[in-house]
This record gives C-alpha cells, sequence and structure tokens, in this order.
C-alpha cells in the first residue's frame, strides 16, 4: 500500500482499527470511567478486588499507567505516521496491541493470585511492544528530533515497573518512587509535545480570525530554559521530594511555564473552547509546580495528594481530554469547533479537577468532595465515550464504500 488512505480502505474488519486513535481514546475513556467506579466503593470498604496494590495505589497506578499510557499510544499511534512519512500500524496489528493494553488492566486487577513477576510482565508488555513499534518508526525514518519522545516513553515505562518492584516490596507506591518518574515523564511530554502544538493550533485559530495578535513562536530560548528547569525540578521531585531545594526548583519552573504560557495568547481564543481548553490543560503545569512547592516549604498548603493532583487529574486529565477530543474531530472530517457536549465534558473535568484538590485543602470535606470529584470524572469521560463514540467506532459512510 502506498498512501496512508488506501491502507485504511483496504482494511475490511472492525472501524475502530482502521487508526490508532480510534480503539486507545476509547478504550482509555472507559477505563477512566470504569476505574473510578471500581476504586470509590474500594476506598470505602465495600469492595475487594484481587489486586496486590492497595485501593489508592491501585487507582493511581491504573490511571497514570492505564489510562495514560493508553492516551499516549492513541497519540503517538496517529501523530508518527505524520512525523515519519511513514504508514501507520492499522488492523489486526492495532488489535493485538489494544488486547495487550486490556491484559494489562486485567493482570494488575488480578495481581494478588499471581507472582509479582508475572503480573508486572503482562502489563509492561504492552507498553515495551508499543516502544519498540515507535523506535522502529523513529529510527527506519531516521526522525532523529522525535527521539526526546521515545526517551520521555522510556522513561514512563521505567516508573511503572518501578512501581511494581515497589509494591511487591510492600511499599505504598502511591507516593513513590514509581509514580514520580512516571508522573514525570507524563508532565515532560505535556511540556515537550504541548509546547509544539498548542502555540501552533492558537496560531492556526487566529490567523482564520485576522487577528493581529498571535502566539510567540514553540521551542524559542525561553521555551528550552523552562523545559530545563523543568526537568530539573522534576528529577528532584522524583529523588528528594520533600527538600527545601525541591521547593524552590519547582517553584522556579512554575513561573517560568505560567509566563511561557502567557506568550500564547489563550486569552484572545475563549470564542472556540477547542482552543481554549488546550491551555487551560497546559495551566495545570505551573500549577501542579507550584502547588508541590507551596506543599514542601510550607506543609499543609494542599495536602501532598491534593497538590500532585494538579498534576495527575489537572494537567494529565484535562490536556488528554482536550487532545482526545480534538484528534478523534480532525482526524474522522468533523468540524474542528466544540458543540454543547464538548464543552460539558470540559467543565465537568475542570470540577472533578477543583473537588479534589479541595479534598486535600479542607480534610473535614474530604469525603464528600471526593466523591464530587469522582462523579464529575465519570462524567467527564463518560461523555466522552457517549459523544465521541459513534465516530471512534465506525467510519463515515463515504469510507465504507
Amino acid at each position: 500500500m502506498s498512501t496512508t488512505s488506501e491502507q485504511m480502505r483496504a482494511w475490511t474488519g472492525p472501524a475502530i482499527l482502521t487508526f490508532g486513535f480510534r480503539p486507545f481514546f476509547f478504550g482509555a475513556a472507559v477505563w477512566a470511567v470504569l476505574a473510578v467506579a471500581l476504586w470509590v466503593p474500594m476506598l470505602s470498604g465495600h469492595l475487594m478486588l484481587p489486586t496486590a496494590f492497595d485501593p489508592v495505589s491501585w487507582h493511581a497506578h491504573e490511571f497514570l499507567f492505564g489510562y495514560l499510557g493508553a492516551v499516549v499510544a492513541g497519540f503517538l499511534l496517529t501523530a508518527v505516521p505524520n512525523w515519519t512519512g511513514r504508514l501507520p500500524i492499522v488492523g489486526w496489528r492495532l488489535g493485538m496491541l489494544a488486547g495487550l493494553w486490556l491484559a494489562g488492566r486485567g493482570a494488575v486487577a488480578v495481581s494478588a493470585g499471581l507472582s509479582p513477576l508475572l503480573g508486572a510482565a503482562v502489563d509492561l508488555a504492552f507498553p515495551v511492544v508499543f516502544a519498540l513499534l515507535i523506535a522502529r518508526e523513529i529510527v527506519a525514518a531516521k526522525n532523529w528530533r522525535n527521539l526526546m519522545v521515545l526517551a520521555m516513553l522510556v522513561v514512563f515505562i521505567a516508573g511503572n515497573a518501578l512501581f511494581h518492584w515497589e509494591a511487591a516490596q510492600g511499599g505504598y507506591a502511591a507516593q513513590g518512587y514509581g509514580l514520580r518518574l512516571g508522573l514525570g515523564a507524563g508532565i515532560m511530554m505535556i511540556a515537550v509535545i504541548g509546547g509544539r502544538v498548542v502555540p501552533s493550533f492558537t496560531r492556526n485559530w487566529l490567523v482564520k480570525r485576522r487577528s493581529g495578535v498571535l502566539p510567540v513562536p514553540p521551542m524559542q530560548h525561553f521555551d528550552k530554559a523552562a523545559l530545563v528547569v523543568l526537568a530539573l525540578a522534576l528529577v528532584l521531585w522524583g529523588a528528594l521530594p520533600l527538600a527545601p531545594l525541591t521547593g524552590v526548583v519547582l517553584a522556579l519552573a512554575g513561573v517560568l511555564h505560567a509566563v511561557r504560557l502567557s506568550r500564547w495568547k489563550g486569552h484572545r481564543t475563549f470564542a472556540e473552547p477547542l482552543v481554549t481548553v488546550l491551555h487551560a490543560g497546559y495551566a495545570f503545569v505551573p500549577l501542579g509546580a507550584l502547588a508541590l512547592a507551596a506543599e514542601i516549604l510550607a506543609l499543609g498548603s494542599f495536602g501532598m495528594a491534593g497538590a500532585q493532583h494538579f498534576w495527575m487529574a489537572g494537567a494529565v486529565g484535562l490536556m488528554t481530554l482536550a487532545v482526545m477530543t480534538r484528534a478523534t474531530l480532525g482526524h474522522t472530517g468533523q468540524a474542528l469547533t466544540a458543540g454543547a457536549g464538548t464543552v460539558t465534558i470540559y467543565l465537568a473535568l475542570i470540577l472533578s479537577v477543583l473537588a479534589r484538590v479541595a479534598g486535600g485543602v479542607w480534610p473535614e470535606f474530604s469525603g464528600a468532595l471526593n466523591i464530587l470529584a469522582g462523579l464529575s470524572w465519570m462524567l467527564a469521560f463518560g461523555g466522552f465515550a457517549v459523544v465521541y463514540g459513534a465516530v471512534l467506532l465506525r467510519l463515515p459512510a463515504a469510507k465504507r464504500v
């Protein structure tokens, strides 16, 4: 097959296997709902999964390495062919990858009945195979610029492996090195890739509206300096999460990335929530850095878990939701505009983040606030599955002939 479109037209199996974003975005959204629906009764003691992880660690693992792992796969399987000029992975090879991801979710859920090595091996099979496929595409195309993305993916996988090891040693993996390593890799992906797409999409939209004020082009010297400081802050946070130096560098990173975001002119995009939400999602990167700095330097400001959720639920949750909605619309031939349903799921996600963070600030109300956060989260991702499921699970009529 000589082109992507010819390859996809030649596929006669399920429509969901025609492009990487389809199974992984839909699967990620459904899992985001199911995982929270299971975690809330687990936390209250009304449900016991046969997992080797404690409830909070299971919740953290399945969001970070389960949900985010699927979104990263959907994004890269769609973006890498554009970066490299090579054909995408479709059909049963794509189905095999999706099957490995599902096997990982099942293995972690029943890991109490498996040896720690077997449970980890099944869970890690998907990201390792996926990373090898991405490495092959980048090397074959000599697309050296995106080796940084591959490196961050490798660090993300290492965080998952370390998380399993810490849990097997009886540690509280939800606050361990593996989680910080994996989350740090996820935040760097948002900072690097988001630093490309947010100003680019904003510029395109503003140019169409003939705006005289445009974002600063990405990856200027200031951007590179901000990324270096963020990387240093994440390394320090991973290794020395309570050290005053870590708090200072996190605060500096937060300020620099807030300035970076201001240079992208997000305040001029309010007429199109599909663009504005990208800025809102990125805003949680500096907010998370500043909140963690405050918690380190003035213990009790947010609670460590609450501060961490600026990144976990805010930066990761909202940015991935923003990317999933935009990419789905763009790659299925829909108009690039946010309808009422899309705006609703954005607002539900933001409410979920604010409620979860508030639960750390006011622990006496944490029970009710965590329930509100969970319900809002399920509304956001359940809404995505409903609103976007129709276009993810089937092809337009013109493509089916």
